[in-house]
C-alpha cells in the first residue's frame, strides 16, 4: 500500500489518472505567494519525495522524479487550474493625518483596487480602518470608520458583483507600527481592503 503525506501548507499538487498506457502522476506546482512544500510518497519502508516546482512522480512503485514541461502540465492539468478560485488579495490604503483624505499614493491605487473587485466573482470585501494613536481612543475608532465607509463607497454594486461588503473600525487597536501614545505614525493611518 502506497501512503502520500501532505503537509498542511502544501502548494498545490495534483494526480491525474489517464486511461490507455499513460500512468497516473502528481506534479507539484507553485503556490499563489511563490512558495513550494513537498509531497512524500510512503510505500514499504521507502519514500519518494517531491519538493521543487515543476517535478512530478508517478504514482506507482517506480519512485522516479521528473520534471514536467510547463506546456505538459498545461495540457494535462488545464481544466483543473482552471477552475481554481481567485486568490484574495489584500490592499492597504494610507491616510492624511487626522482625516479621511488619502495620500497620493493611496489614491493612484483606487482603479486596480476596483479592477481587483471586478475580477472576484461574488465578491466579498472586507474594509477596516485604523488610526495612529494621536488623540482620543473614541475619536479614533470613529474616524477609523469614516475611513473604512468613505473606502467602502468605492464598491458600487450595480458595477461590480459584490456578494458582502463588511466595514469595520479598530481605531487605533491593532496598529501596523507598534508605538506608543500620541504617536504619529503614517503606517498606522490606513484602511486595509480585503478582496476575496
Amino acid at each position: 500500500m502506497m501512503t502520500i503525506s501532505l503537509p498542511k501548507t502544501l502548494t498545490f499538487a495534483i494526480a491525474l489518472a489517464l486511461s490507455g498506457c499513460a500512468k497516473s502522476y502528481l506534479v507539484l506546482l507553485e503556490d499563489h505567494d511563490g512558495s513550494t512544500g513537498k509531497v512524500i510518497f510512503s510505500d514499504a519502508g521507502s519514500e519518494t519525495v517531491v519538493e521543487q516546482a515543476g517535478y512530478g512522480a508517478a504514482l506507482d512503485n517506480s519512485k522516479t522524479v521528473f520534471k514536467v514541461e510547463q506546456e505538459k502540465i498545461n495540457k494535462d492539468f488545464g481544466r483543473a487550474l482552471a477552475s481554481e478560485p481567485v486568490s484574495p488579495e489584500i490592499f492597504l490604503l494610507y491616510f492624511e493625518t487626522g482625516g479621511t483624505k488619502l495620500t497620493a499614493e493611496s489614491a493612484a491605487l483606487i482603479p486596480k483596487i476596483i479592477e481587483t473587485a471586478g475580477k472576484h466573482p461574488a465578491a466579498d470585501i472586507s474594509v477596516i480602518g485604523h488610526t495612529d494613536t494621536v488623540g482620543d481612543a473614541g475619536k479614533n475608532e470613529k474616524l477609523a470608520n469614516e475611513r473604512a465607509v468613505q473606502v467602502s463607497r468605492l464598491f458600487d454594486p450595480s458595477k461590480l458583483d459584490v456578494k458582502e461588503i463588511a466595514v469595520t473600525s479598530h481605531g487605533e487597536k491593532n496598529l501596523l507600527i507598534k508605538t506608543g501614545d500620541e504617536t504619529s505614525e503614517p503606517r498606522n493611518r490606513r484602511v486595509e481592503v480585503t478582496i476575496r
